[in-house]
């Protein structure tokens, strides 16, 4: 399988901090990879640097076989990346149906429209005449989601859509993710619930200090290599 997104020596800074060391990761396309790791294990700047949030050598990542390090965050998404953020940050001042439609301003062509989005998500259409930010933690992560859908991306990258949900609101999240990639959507999840990771995803990364510390098919990582490789024991 080629490689849809890959990063070859990946480093990051901020300012004379160095966040990142030597990060190789890889997805093919129509996979869906988990990113591990305790808080700053370098998780957030990965995908900064991914999509065009943080600066990076044009070589050291590589998307759809050109190089995009370094370019713009805006060029990034028209390329087919599109990020669903911590925290969820939709506009408090625009309908659910508004914030939606942020997410369709490149305009590029495929299957997510208001229609498709709804019908994976049927709350929203109920409640698309309300501000976003007026709904439940768990209906904004949908409009979130729903978002970055609607830019009809390539790869989906999905940055700890869990955090403050309750169990049965993260489960029904995820899944929908077989909806979502049933027509080869790659995706990328970073989740601090390491079991969910495994359950959810084809391939994991744990990241450490920085680094990549482990890497293998979900299915056949152990308890135990994981915990070394997320604690550095």
């Amino acid at each position: 399988m080629s490689a849809l997104l890959s990063t070859s020596a990946l480093t990051a800074f901020y300012g004379d901090f160095q966040a990142l060391f030597g990060v190789d990761f890889e997805i093919g396309a129509g996979e869906i990879v988990a990113i591990i790791g305790a808080n700053g294990a370098g998780k957030s700047t990965f995908l900064k640097s991914v999509t065009g949030l943080l600066k990076a050598r044009p070589g050291s990542i590589v998307f759809d076989d050109s190089p995009i390090g370094g370019m713009a965050a805006h060029d990034i998404v028209g390329r087919g990346i599109a990020m669903v953020p911590e925290g969820r940050r939709l506009f408090p001042s625009l309908s659910v149906e508004e914030n939606l439609m942020i997410g369709a301003y490149r305009k590029r062509a495929g299957p997510w429209t208001l229609d498709t989005v709804y019908g994976l998500f049927p709350a929203l259409k109920e409640k698309r005449r309300n501000p976003g930010t007026a709904l439940s933690g768990g209906q904004q992560q949908m409009v979130a989601i729903g978002r970055a859908l609607m830019s009809n991306p390539k790869l989906l990258i999905c940055d700890e859509i869990s955090l403050g949900l309750a169990p049965i609101v993260i489960k029904g999240i995820y899944d929908a993710l077989p909806r979502i990639t049933q027509d080869g959507l790659t995706v990328i999840v970073v989740e601090q619930d390491v079991g969910t990771a495994q359950r959810v995803s084809n391939r994991l990364y744990c990241f450490q200090e920085g680094r990549v510390s482990l890497q293998g098919a979900s299915g056949e990582l152990t308890r135990d290599e994981i915990s070394r490789a997320y604690f550095g024991l």
